[in-house]
């Protein structure tokens, strides 16, 4: 098992035509001159080489430990890879397309597997009340910021994506960057002039910046296409297995 990097699918190829095709169709976006994508950080990260990929078969529990696997490996490395590195977990494109509500159940199932399969304590720093603005999704110890792209974004295009894909970025990655620094302020700026050209619809509320009293991390993990409507409350279950006995248990 190994994580893929950019030079290693040049050099090497992919297994399977549909890696191939959602690899393809996700660099053309992130790397499209007529229509700059907003994540200013994670382009950069991609002409660097500094993101890592894996292909899932399936969003089924059984191909969940392969995820989980591969994330583990991740962030046990990612330190060593580079500041604007990111996690990119494909998934095989539908057929027929899921609607909208379909794909962030199947996100939040990913996420409450992955914790489930999560061989570490949650992080001792972190609060484990999503309603806090300190909340982050973690795995293996670690702080990640999630975005979730899907087919079915149509208007909110820097959420669109030719298959299910899920996006992990190490709060470390964020380190320095925040409202009040210079390089926060600036990077904020360019980021949404970017969605405001990118986008069909206006930026979304609920981004904003990790830590603030009216911020909640979850809600940006996966934005609607309508522009206020989210969930009441996170979906996220706080819960383990027990690496001994096999069943969940709480933190």
């Amino acid at each position: 098992m190994r994580l893929y990097s950019r030079k290693i699918i040049e050099a090497e190829g992919l297994t399977h035509a549909w890696e191939r095709d959602v690899y393809d169709r996700f660099q053309a976006d992130m790397l499209s001159e007529s229509a700059p994508f907003p994540c200013i950080l994670g382009v950069e990260g991609l002409k660097r080489d500094l993101l890592r990929f894996c292909f899932i078969p399936s969003t089924h529990s059984k191909d969940m430990s392969l995820l989980a696997a591969f994330l583990r490996a991740y962030v046990e490395s990612f330190r060593h890879i580079g500041r604007n590195t990111s996690f990119v977990a494909f998934f095989p494109p539908d057929e027929p397309q899921e609607t909208q509500a379909v794909y962030e159940q199947r996100f939040w199932n990913v996420l409450n597997e992955l914790r489930a399969l999560d061989e570490q304590d949650w992080p001792s720093d972190v609060p484990t009340d999503p309603d806090d603005p300190l909340w982050e999704f973690s795995f293996h110890g670690e702080p990640i910021f999630v975005v979730c792209n899907t087919p079915s974004h149509e208007l909110r295009k820097s959420r669109k994506s030719h298959a299910f894909m899920i996006t992990f970025q190490p709060r470390w990655v964020f380190e320095g960057i925040h409202k009040h620094s210079k390089a926060g302020e600036v990077l904020q700026t360019k980021i949404r002039q970017r969605l405001i050209a990118y986008d069909q619809v206006p930026v979304h509320p609920a981004l904003g910046w990790y830590g603030e009293q009216t911020n909640r991390e979850w809600r940006q993990y996966f934005l609607r296409d309508a522009q206020n409507d989210e969930p009441a409350r996170c979906p996220f279950h706080q819960k383990r297995r027990n690496v001994h006995g096999g069943k969940k248990g709480s933190i």
